[in-house]
């Protein structure tokens, strides 16, 4: 059966009645900024749809007031997505919390704080399982316990090479070598979280924890600072909207070049673009004729197979709602 959207198109884009029982119930509250709004809906809703096979998920859907908005993507929130009130009315088994720009220095300081934290409070208290996303992540572990994400000196941004911890539930059957996604601005020491309780599920040796959970309340807290969501062209889409505004003179900001995000022949001309604009060719046509939708095509999916395994443990981890 897979994603079944209450009062929306379902991921195929077709309007559907909920009718079937559900077996999980999940709010997807989409922080993401407009650029990338559509694509992280789309990349969620296609894990839950494939990790839950011939189960049923109904999904709703809802954003935090606070993140900056066009006409486009407030139309779409007006015609199919819920107050983030309406959460609280009917509790979910699932709760999913995407990531968002980060605009402040401090977390405490972002436009939705205040909601955010709510929000994770009650789910604490009211649902079993909750999903919390890159800052999501980074804020519950302020909120639930007093821990400050500190920013990293440059970007944290490729495909890193991850250890799993076999006894964990979220990573049965991740055999071989493993890779995940990450992208972010801010990070909290591996120790640190380990220290508060966490158990760890994957890390990189390189860049640090990826999938974190702990018993929070009711509630089952799993902390991505990774992005198995990601498609294989979200980072290099990422880097071509940061080094077409650091070409175009909208940001003084370097871009970072995400490690291994594309291969072969694809990765050595990314390279040279990349290193021709920090040299000083800060030039908007030569980056508007880059191909990056050409590579973005070819960009290898390596972490998909572990992406959709993590989802089916997780949700195997929720009780059903019916048989």
């Amino acid at each position: 059966m897979g994603v079944r959207l209450a009062g929306g198109p379902d991921p195929a884009g077709t309007t559907v009645a909920i009718e079937q029982p559900a077996q999980w119930t999940c709010a997807l509250v989409n922080n993401m900024p407009d650029g990338a709004f559509d694509a992280t809906e789309r990349q969620f809703l296609g894990l839950l749809n494939a990790g839950s096979g011939p189960e049923t998920v109904v999904v709703t859907r809802h954003t935090m007031v606070g993140v900056p908005r066009g006409d486009r993507i407030r139309a779409r929130i007006a015609a199919e997505y819920r107050p983030l009130e309406d959460i609280t009315s009917t509790p979910p088994d699932l709760l999913i919390v995407t990531g968002s720009n980060p605009i402040e220095a401090r977390i405490e300081d972002e436009p939705y704080w205040a909601d955010l934290h709510g929000l994770l409070k009650w789910a604490s208290e009211n649902v079993p399982v909750m999903v919390l996303s890159c800052l999501a992540a980074h804020a519950a572990l302020a909120v639930f316990d007093g821990i400050e994400r500190t920013t990293l000196p440059v970007k944290c941004t490729g495909i890193f090479a991850q250890e799993a911890d076999p006894t964990h539930p979220l990573a049965a059957g991740l055999d071989g070598p493993l890779v995940l996604p990450h992208s972010r601005l801010n990070a909290v020491p591996a120790e640190t979280v380990a220290a508060a309780g966490y158990a760890v599920a994957l890390h990189s040796e390189e860049v640090g924890w990826s999938v974190v959970t702990k018993a929070v309340g009711i509630s089952q807290a799993v902390l991505f600072q990774a992005h198995p969501e990601y498609d294989p062209s979200s980072l290099v889409r990422e880097y071509g909207r940061d080094v077409r505004r650091y070409a175009g003179r909208e940001r003084d900001e370097p871009p970072c070049l995400p490690r291994d995000c594309v291969t072969g022949p694809d990765w050595d001309e990314l390279r040279r673009l990349h290193e021709r604009v920090l040299g000083g060719d800060r030039d908007p046509a030569l980056v508007a004729e880059f191909p990056f939708d050409e590579i973005s095509a070819r960009a290898p999916w390596r972490w998909r197979g572990a992406a959709l395994c993590m989802y089916a443990n997780l949700l195997a981890t929720i009780p059903k709602r019916s048989a």
